[in-house]
């Protein structure tokens, strides 16, 4: 049996939040991310039989039941993990009630996974309906597109065209667009239910005075993905005090969309 600790799927996840930490996205324990692991990538690792100890998910999540997922863990600091993965992160399996994760390793220090876990499921759920190659969350604070929440109207079609606007790569990125919630008390089961409906249409859901949640093929895709709506958003707050002289117009965005043969919302360019 290999060492999971060198596996490529550990040591992405690692990279990964390590990055999102030096970034400012995830301050102290801000922020969450959960990665659906192959079934028999993870067997050349670990031994599928045996359970470490079993965790209530506080979700009945029947429809992911037997999945793998690599999760990282609930008050844990995204700086600490390259250093210590076995006590920041888990490998969990969704047991066949639906109700139940089994741990095959991490968590050493007695801990368990993030406290948006249900959140991340119904998102999992919800994307690989759309996308059965979707197999990332990602949940993290960014600065830009918290700060544009605060003073930007939260109609989904106005908060995407305001990014689309700022520079090309956010149209080619996301052209499917974000979607968005008004604030809501996190860690909660209705902010899970509605993130999960806003992922039926969108890779992308802002959270309001709080963060973003998105999902990808893997970690690259998702966190290039936030990271070029937090770069359009950086771009946004930086040039809100000042007249604008020239933009990205409807007419600009649709010879993108056809240049990079993408396909934005309908309605959503005039």
């Amino acid at each position: 049996m290999k060492d999971v600790k060198k596996s490529p799927f550990l040591r992405e996840m690692c990279k990964t939040v390590s990055n999102m930490y030096r970034l400012g996205w995830d301050e102290r324990n801000g922020g969450n991310v959960s990665l659906l692991l192959d079934e028999n990538e993870v067997a050349k690792y670990l031994d599928p039989k045996k359970v470490k100890r079993t965790i209530p998910i506080g979700f009945d999540a029947k429809e992911l039941a037997g999945k793998i997922f690599l999760v990282t863990g609930t008050g844990k600091y995204f700086k600490n993990v390259e250093d210590d993965p076995e006590n920041n992160l888990g490998i969990i399996r969704i047991a066949p009630d639906g109700v139940t994760a089994e741990l095959l390793w991490g968590y050493a220090d007695g801990g368990r996974f993030t406290s948006e876990l249900p959140a991340h499921l119904m998102s999992h759920i919800a994307r690989l309906k759309v996308n059965p190659k979707n197999r990332v969350v990602m949940h993290c604070h960014p600065v830009n597109l918290l700060s544009m929440t605060f003073i930007h109207s939260l109609d989904e079609r106005e908060f995407t065209r305001s990014l689309w606007r700022t520079c090309t790569e956010c149209m080619v990125v996301f052209p499917d667009g974000i979607g968005v919630l008004p604030w809501m008390l996190c860690g909660t089961p209705e902010i899970g239910i509605a993130t999960a409906e806003k992922m039926n249409d969108f890779r992308l859901v802002v959270w309001a005075q709080h963060g973003i949640y998105g999902a990808g093929a893997d970690l690259d895709e998702t966190f290039g993905l936030i990271e070029t709506a937090e770069k359009g958003a950086e771009i946004y707050m930086k040039t809100l005090p000042y007249p604008i002289l020239q933009t990205i117009t409807d007419e600009d965005l649709k010879v993108i969309a056809k240049a990079f043969n993408v396909t934005y919302k309908e309605g959503w360019v005039d």
